[in-house]
Formats: structure tokens, sequence, C-alpha cells
């Protein structure tokens, strides 16, 4: 896991990637394994396996400094002028270049730490030594103050995954708190301030329209420019980091390659698993230049892109799927390979695995995705959050009648009426969904938390069977919903998130259209599950690249209207569109239909198979022990799932990964922290009180 660390106090500051700094008693205290950005005052650190090209520094003088982490397509200049533009208090800047990365300013006194849009660089901080400490993880802060586990936080995050009202700024530890999407950490003489960078559309102001195919080239040129930043090695600041990496434990690119089991060099994409990474990859194959050739750490050019197709032979294969992957291979850029796999590559299937830095239902199925990206190249693009940052929430329907434009409905409607199938009642499914649409749109803010608050009170009373199309489209037409998992959930810990919403309710917010405040809630949350998966799947001196979730294509997504969201189908037409403007037209017959069976018969599948194993985890879980769930009700409903009762899979998902996160937790030796003033034990290290007394924070 890679990450930057550091604090900002009246005396001295540390940021991330690692330095020595000094507590109030001048010892010090530095990250294991870390590599120095800048010193003291405000020290900054890079910790992990990071590549020379992913490091940039731009110093304008002793106080005044940039630091950018990741895959970032700024030219020096425009990083100099980014500089000079939070110098003066714009800190947009640091976040429109093309690219994923983390930027971190310093002018004088005053240190700005940028989030990105979706979620997927957060960065987090905690007081420590009359100051404020922040990183881009929660676990090496909890380690720094010896943070204890925050019950409450993982009660709100399996009873309203999708709720950022319930979540708040908290995290898994006591003490830490998490920056908001879209905002900026501020750090000046001690203080700290969360601010905003991007403007929030108000609840009864729609932002200007933009015409759609205005829109739609903006995607294009949003993707075309964040598949092109990961396919030419950026212009190197003067003072970047040298080759060497010092104490850094990582190899570099000739190491890499000789290493045993370390992925080939060059670039390479999943080609199966849906249109948006299908769509990544003949972008990446068509631009201008060499795809093999990545960052500098290609193998030169004309080297084929490297496109991976995974075949799930437990479940019979997906014949459908290799078809149109194979068509669109004959592409003579790309290089096909299938990854043929069986019940070892299943859900479940491996209950061991890293320490993330939060839990994430995507735990359960790491190995299957290490799998598929063992297969792949140094660099390997995945589509992940293209459905949230371009498809429609059900919730957009209420903002397009806030907007008094009705006739958009019709078509989603309709086809919502066509998906549940022929039956007398489907003749009421539009009215049904108009009035829902309706009654959100008319129901102010802080009515709708405290509604969802009443309702996630019998959230484990009255949970319905797994819903239908229409069910989960009505479900999703609320300012809350509980999540998969709440059903099962004990009722102290139910009505601990149900206070949590009462009093976010009364809190003064820059209240949002609920259509839009749904959408970048649900993306936060996919954007924080995909950098689960990143950390636990992670193949040493691979990189995932998700441009997807990329500021300046999240941007240009937000761009498109909601009366072009919300048409059937849609998602498609806008990525066959990006593909035509870039010169790409032959696609396969069936590509871009949605599937989801094949997802669902693998993950039953694989409830089978581990069901032995998952009784043992529930035999006596640590969830039981913090009163969140009673066990004989989990083990139950895990046995009712592997019988092919329809139970949500989702939320079983959420629970076993939780559990499995909480032993590994506190099963881990060390700390992340070295020097005199070190901490003397790690994050949780008493473990989980017995029945503990839920507590916000």
């Amino acid at each position: 896991m890679r990450w930057l660390v550091g604090w900002s106090s009246i005396a001295a500051s540390f940021g991330t990637a690692g330095a020595v700094g000094s507590d109030d008693d001048g010892r010090t205290v530095h990250p294991v394994g870390a590599q120095l950005l800048w010193g003291d005052p405000d020290p900054l650190w890079a910790v992990g396996d990071w590549r020379p090209d992913e490091v940039r520094v731009v110093t304008v003088d002793p106080i005044t400094r940039l630091a950018v982490l990741g895959c970032c397509a700024a030219s020096d200049e425009e990083l100099r002028v980014g500089l000079f533009a939070a110098r003066g208090g714009a800190m947009r800047h640091l976040t429109a270049w093309p690219g994923s990365y983390t930027a971190v300013v310093q002018t004088g006194r005053r240190i700005i730490v940028a989030g990105d849009l979706a979620g997927a660089r957060p960065v987090f901080h905690t007081p420590w030594a009359n100051g404020t400490a922040y990183a881009t993880a929660a676990l090496p802060l909890a380690d720094l103050i010896e943070a204890q586990l925050d019950i409450g936080h993982l009660a709100a995050l399996l009873a309203c995954p999708e709720t950022p009202e319930a979540l708040r700024d908290s995290t898994p530890y006591v003490g830490v708190k998490r920056v908001p999407p879209g905002h900026a950490l501020v750090l000046r003489e001690g203080s700290r301030e969360i601010t905003g960078y991007e403007p929030v559309a108000s609840l009864a102001v729609a932002g200007p329209r933009i015409d759609p195919d205005r829109a739609v080239e903006g995607v294009r040129d949003a993707l075309v420019d964040a598949v092109r930043a990961r396919l030419t090695a950026p212009r190197h600041a003067p003072d970047t980091l040298p080759s060497d990496p010092g104490p850094v434990p990582g190899m570099g690119p000739a190491e890499r390659r000789a290493a045993r089991g370390a992925p080939a060099p060059g670039i390479g994409a999943d080609l199966s698993g849906g249109s948006a990474s299908s769509t990544l990859a003949l972008l990446a194959a068509g631009l201008p230049g060499a795809p093999g050739t990545v960052l500098g750490h290609g193998t030169g050019a004309g080297e084929r892109l490297l496109a991976v197709t995974f075949n799930d032979l437990a479940t019979g294969g997906q014949d459908d799927e290799l078809e149109r992957a194979r068509l669109l291979a004959e592409d003579p850029r790309l290089h096909h390979v299938v990854v043929a796999a069986g019940e070892e590559a299943l859900p479940y299937a491996t209950l061991e695995g890293p320490l993330t830095d939060e839990p994430g239902p995507s735990l359960v199925a790491a190995e299957r995705h290490r799998r598929r990206l063992a297969a792949g190249s140094a660099d390997h693009f995945t589509g992940h959050g293209a459905r949230q940052v371009l498809d429609a929430h059900p919730a957009r329907l209420a903002d397009l009648l806030m907007d008094r434009r009705r006739r958009h409905l019709l078509r989603p409607v309709t086809a919502l009426a066509k998906a549940t199938g022929p039956s007398a009642g489907s003749l009421l499914v539009p009215l049904t969904v108009y009035r829902a649409a309706r009654r959100l749109a008319r129901t102010p803010y802080r009515t709708g938390l405290e509604t969802a608050a009443d309702r996630l009170l019998a959230a484990n009373r009255t949970a319905p069977p797994v819903p239908g199309p229409l069910d989960a489209s009505l479900s999703a037409l609320t300012w809350s919903r509980p999540g998969p998992a709440a059903r099962w959930l004990t009722g102290e810990a139910l009505a601990e998130v149900s206070v949590r919403l009462g009093q976010a309710a009364t809190r003064p917010t820059s209240v949002q259209r609920p259509g839009e405040a749904r959408a970048r809630a649900a993306l936060a949350r996919h954007a924080a599950d995909h950098r689960i998966r990143e950390q636990a799947a992670e193949i040493r001196s691979q990189r995932l690249h998700a441009p997807f979730l990329d500021n300046q294509v999240v941007r240009a997504c937000r761009d498109l209207p909601e009366s072009l969201r919300v048409q059937p189908g849609a998602r498609a037409a806008i990525l066959r569109a990006v593909l035509a403007g870039a010169g790409i037209h032959d696609l396969p017959p069936g590509w871009g239909a949605p599937s989801h069976a094949s997802s669902a018969a693998a993950t039953r599948a694989g409830l089978r198979l581990a069901l032995p194993q998952l009784m043992a985890l529930f035999d006596a879980p640590l969830l039981a022990d913090a009163g969140l769930i009673e066990a004989r009700v989990v083990r139950k409903a895990l046995r009712a799932a592997s019988e092919g009762e329809p139970l949500p899979l989702d939320g079983l998902a959420d629970l076993v990964s939780t559990e499995l996160w909480l032993r590994r937790l506190l099963a881990r030796r060390g700390t992340c922290w070295t020097g005199t003033a070190a901490p003397r034990q790690r994050a949780v290290a008493t473990g989980v009180p017995p029945r503990p007394t839920l507590r916000s924070s």
C-alpha cells in the first residue's frame, strides 16, 4: 500500500510519504520505509513502492512548493501556474489536470492537501502534537494516535453505506477524520479547515443546460486525455526525486521486469467485464504512439496492448462475452489473453489476504480480481466507476420533475415497466414511479432524513425479499435508504445509526438537489470500495488505472444532462459516441448490453463452496462482540443463501468482509511508525471490547 503522511503545527508539520518529524518534547517520529520529499519545518514523505515518475516536486523557494503524487499529465509550467494559483487561494487548479493524483501545496505556513471528486484518493487527518497530522490512508494516523475502533462508524457503514449523512467524516478509527470528496484540507498555524473547491447545485436551481452533443464531446475529450496521461511519460520537474528510491522498499524498472511474478511491462486492459473497460482498451490501442510505452516503463515502440478476458469456468463460462472479446481483439494493436479460472477463483474461495485501510465488500472477491490482474501488464486499465458517473441514479427523476421536464420521464418508466415483465400490475408502473419521483421532489431534505431515520429502526423487522427492478427504483427514490446488510443488524446498532441520521437532519447544510446528491453519494461509495479492492488485490509493481474516477472525467460526466442520462441504454450510447469520435466504429453485436447474471451465479457458487469456512467464521464473530449482529442470524442467512433462497448477496458480502477485516486488523503486528516518539502500540491493539457501548464521533 502506498500513502502519504504528514502533520502541521505552530512549531512543525509533516506530510505524506515519509520524513523525520518531532513532537513537543523534540522526540522524533517518522513512517517506516518512507522517503522524504521536503524537510522541516513542515516535512512531507512518500511511503511505499512509488515509481520515480509518480512523484514530482516543484519548488519556488524554501516555503513555496508543490508535490504531486500519482499519474499527472501536467507539464512543469502548468504545475508552477497551479502552485501560484493555490498561493492566491484558488485551489481548483490543483485538481484540473488529466490523471489521478494527490496534490500537496505549502505556501509559507499554510499547507493545502486536495482530495479528488470521486473519493478514490481520499485525505485523512487527526489532531496530534498540538497540530494536525494528515495522510492519504487512515490506518497510519490511527497507529500514530493509538486509536481504538469506532463501532458507530462500522454500524453506519453496514446500515447506510450510500448515505454520507450517516457516515459523516468518521472512519473506522476513533479520532481519525476523512475529508469529503470535492474538498481540500487547509492547515495554517496549527488550525485546520475543510474547504470545498467545487460548486454545488442548490435544491431548487439547476445548473446551466449544456447541449447533449457538446456534453458527450466533453466526455470523449476527458477520457482521451485520461488515457493519454497513462500512455505518455510526464516531463519531469527539475527537483523531482532521482531514479534511486533510496530507503523506499521498491525496485527499479529492470528489477521489476526480472522479479518473479511481476507483471509484464507495458499496458493492458480488461476486454471483458463491460462496455466501459473495452472502451478504455480500444482508446488506448487506437491513440497515436506505442500502447506498450507507459510512463517510460514500456519495452519499446510497436508493442501491442494486452487485453485480458476473464472466463469463469466454475459457472459454465460466458460464451457471449468471449465471442465479443474475440471480435474486439481482432484489432492488430491488441494482444488477447483469456484467463480461465475454476472454483479457486470464486468469491469467498479465499478468506485470507492483506490488511486494507478500511473494510469493503470487495474483500470476499479479492483473489478473483488478483488472478485476473496477474495476467495483465504493469499498467492496467479498468472500467470501474463508469456506471456511477454515466448512468442516471433513479433519484434523478425527481430532479427532472423539479425542472418541469416531465416528458423526459416517459422512456425510462416505460423501460422499467417492460423490465418487470408482462403482468396486470406492469400497466401501473409508470404511474407508480411518477408518484414516487414527485413525492421525492416535494420532500425537503430535513424531512427526508427524519423519515429515513424512522424507517431504519424497523429495517431488521420488515426486511423485504430481494427487490426486482421496480422495487429497487422505488427504494432509491428517497433521500436515504437502508443498505442491504441492515436487515441483519441488531436493533441497538440500527438505533445508533438512526440517531446519526436524526442529528444530521438538524444541521445546517448546503442542500443539494436529491438526484444529484444521491448520485454523488453512490459514486463516493463505489470509489471507496475501488480503493479497497485495489489494496486487497494488489500485485507488486502493478498500477491499476480507473480513468472514469479521474477528476476531469467526473466533471465532464456531470455536465451530461439528466434528460440524456435517464434514457434506456444511455451509457452504451455515450461510449459508442466516444469511440466514434476517436475513429472506432466497428463494434460486435450485443456490445454494451448489461449483464449481472454471471456475477450473481458466481457469488452463489462461492457461497456454497465456502459455507463450512463461513460458518466457522461466524461461530464467534467479532461483529457480535461489538454488538452489531447476532451470530446465529447471520449463520442462518448464509446457509439459506447458499441453498438458493433470494437474499441480498451484497449485504452478506458486507458482513463477511467487515468480519474478515476486523480479524486481520486485530491480528497484525507492528505499527507504521518508528523513532523515539513512535506510538507504543498499534491501533486497536487491545482488540474489540465485549459488547461495547456504541458511540458517535
